[in-house]
């Protein structure tokens, strides 16, 4: 009897840990795409907004987003900035283990000075990158980024047509989570604390 009553006290005890490792895997998933263990992009290299060049090996020890757009743009870029802007205050303190990469998609444009006046307005720590037309589109393909001018019949200038999209890189500098357009700042913050 003595015996048979070890054995469910064991039993009960396993499946108490096995719920409760359960519950934890449950509490780690990540709320944008997890793209763990996929390959893609080459080593970024191009030049950030104070003219000196960048690698991603450069950010290593520190959780990365990466979101590719342009100054110019009239919604999605600066309110995905302004995002961003809110996830690290929300992150506090641990903020100082992210670094934010705005990567142009419209390089004619973005100059240094203009990235150098943008992409900082938003968070200080934030580099803005860019490169030549020919070091933009490698990129742009390497990350699977689409982008393509714009124009308006009647209107001069253009616009860019771009992924909204952002890239989670985790302190390895292993690609990790897709985050799609007008994911909120909660949520954001949320998966780089899984990183962190």
């Amino acid at each position: 009897m003595r015996m048979g009553f070890k054995w469910v006290y064991l039993l009960m005890m396993l499946l108490a840990m096995l719920q409760a490792a359960c519950q934890q895997s449950n509490a780690s998933r990540f709320i944008g795409t997890d793209l763990t263990g996929t390959q893609f992009g080459k080593p970024l290299s191009l030049t950030d907004h104070t003219g000196k060049l960048r690698s991603m090996s450069d950010f290593k020890g520190k959780v990365v987003v990466m979101f590719f757009g342009y100054t110019h743009c009239p919604d999605v870029c600066p309110t995905t900035m302004s995002d961003l802007k809110q996830t690290m205050k929300l992150l506090a303190d641990q903020a100082n283990d992210v670094q934010v990469l705005f990567v142009t998609v419209d390089p004619a444009r973005d100059t240094q000075a203009v990235l150098a006046q943008f992409v900082p307005g938003f968070d200080a720590r934030f580099i803005g990158l860019r490169g030549t037309e020919a070091e933009v589109a490698a990129n742009l393909s390497e990350y699977k980024v689409y982008a393509a001018k714009v124009s308006e019949p009647g209107k001069s200038g253009y616009t860019m047509d771009h992924s909204a999209g952002m890239y989670v890189f985790d302190k390895t500098g292993a690609p990790r989570i897709y985050l799609g357009y007008g994911e909120k700042p909660e949520n954001i913050a949320h998966d780089l604390r899984l990183l962190l």
